[in-house]
C-alpha cells in the first residue's frame, strides 16, 4: 500500500515529465518559427549576439531536455524524499534545469565569440568555392573520431546512468542545485561538443540537421544500446566528412553557402525579405495627363429649299 509521501511524489514527478515535455514542444515551435528560412548552409551567419544567443538557448532547450529528463527526474526524487524524511529543504528543480541550461549558454558564448574572431580575421579563403568544403568536413571528420575516444565514453556513461552522481555528489540547497546542473551539464558537454562541431559544419541554422543531432542525441543517452550507436554514428560523421569534401553538392539537405537558396537564408536573416515574382512590384510613376483635343463639331449642311416659281 502507497503512502501519501509516496503518492506526492509521483504525481510531483509527473507534473516534472508533463513540464519538460511542454517547454520542449514549446522551444521547438518557437525555434521553428524563428529559423524557418534561415539555413545558408556552413557558415550561415549568426547575426547580432543577443538574437543568437536567444536562439540558441531556445534550440538546446528542444535538443536537449529531451535527453536530460531521466536526470531530472531522479534530481526530483531525490529532492523530494529528503525533504519527507527532514534530511535537506526541498529544492525547486528548475533551478537544476538552469544551472544545465547555462553551461549550454556559455557553449553559444563562446561560439559566437571564436565565429566574430574567424570573421574578423578575413573569411575569404573559407568560400565554398575555395577552402570552405575542406575546413567543413574536417570539422565533421574530427567530431567522428571524437565519437571513439576515452572522454566520450566517461561522458556518455555518466549521462544514460547518473544515480551514481546524485547519491555520491548530492549538495544540498538552491546553490547545490544550479551548481549539480551546471556539472551535469559539463559531462553532457563533454558528450556532445563533437555533436555540436558537426551542427556548425552542417549549418547551425538547419531545422534539418538540428533534428538529426537532437535524435541521435537522444538515442545515445536513452537507447538500450546507445553506447554501441555510438560507434555506429563516428562511422557516418567520418563518410559523411569525406562525402562533404569530395562531393558536397551532392548531399542531401545540405544547402550550398554560394546557392540562390543560401542567398534568400542571407537576405531574411538581414530583415530583406525576398519579393515573390509579381508581388510587391514598385509603383509605375503617374504619367502627366495630356489634354483632350476637342475636335470641332462637323455641322450637316441644311436641306435645299425648292424653288418657287
Amino acid at each position: 500500500m502507497l503512502s501519501a509521501g509516496r503518492i506526492t511524489v509521483s504525481r510531483h514527478s509527473t507534473l516534472v515529465v508533463a513540464t519538460l515535455l511542454g517547454v520542449t514542444l514549446v522551444a521547438w515551435t518557437v525555434t521553428v518559427e524563428r529559423m524557418r528560412g534561415m539555413d545558408a548552409g556552413p557558415g550561415t551567419d549568426l547575426g547580432g549576439l543577443g538574437w543568437f544567443l536567444g536562439i540558441w538557448v531556445t534550440m538546446m532547450a528542444a535538443m536537449m531536455l529531451p535527453s536530460v529528463a531521466p536526470m531530472v527526474l531522479l534530481f526530483t526524487r531525490v529532492s523530494r524524499e529528503q525533504a519527507r524524511r527532514g534530511r535537506a529543504t526541498f529544492v525547486p528543480t528548475w533551478l537544476f534545469v538552469a544551472g544545465y541550461l547555462a553551461v549550454w549558454a556559455a557553449v553559444g558564448l563562446a561560439a559566437y565569440g571564436i565565429y566574430r574572431a574567424v570573421v574578423s580575421a578575413g573569411t575569404g579563403w573559407l568560400a565554398w568555392d575555395g577552402a570552405g568544403p575542406y575546413v567543413a568536413g574536417a570539422a565533421l571528420l574530427a567530431a567522428g573520431l571524437y565519437q571513439m575516444t576515452p572522454l566520450k565514453n566517461v561522458c556518455l556513461r555518466h549521462c544514460r546512468s547518473p544515480l551514481h552522481f546524485l547519491l555520491h555528489d548530492w549538495r544540498p540547497g538552491r546553490a547545490g542545485a544550479v551548481r549539480m546542473g551546471m556539472e551535469h551539464g559539463a559531462y553532457c558537454l563533454g558528450c556532445c561538443w563533437g555533436l555540436m562541431l558537426a551542427l556548425f559544419a552542417l549549418g547551425v541554422m538547419s531545422l534539418f540537421w538540428m533534428a538529426v543531432v537532437g535524435a541521435v542525441i537522444l538515442l545515445e543517452k536513452l537507447a538500450p544500446r546507445g553506447q554501441q550507436l555510438s560507434r555506429l554514428v563516428a562511422a557516418s560523421l567520418v563518410a559523411l566528412g569525406v562525402w562533404v569534401t569530395a562531393a558536397p553538392a551532392s548531399v542531401p539537405g545540405l544547402v550550398q553557402p554560394n546557392s540562390p537558396g543560401a542567398e534568400l537564408a542571407r537576405m531574411k536573416m538581414m530583415g530583406d525579405e525576398p519579393q515573390a515574382p509579381g508581388m510587391n512590384m514598385e509603383p509605375e510613376p503617374a504619367k502627366p495627363m495630356q489634354p483632350k483635343q476637342v475636335q470641332p463639331m462637323q455641322m450637316a449642311p441644311p436641306p435645299a429649299m425648292p424653288m418657287q416659281k
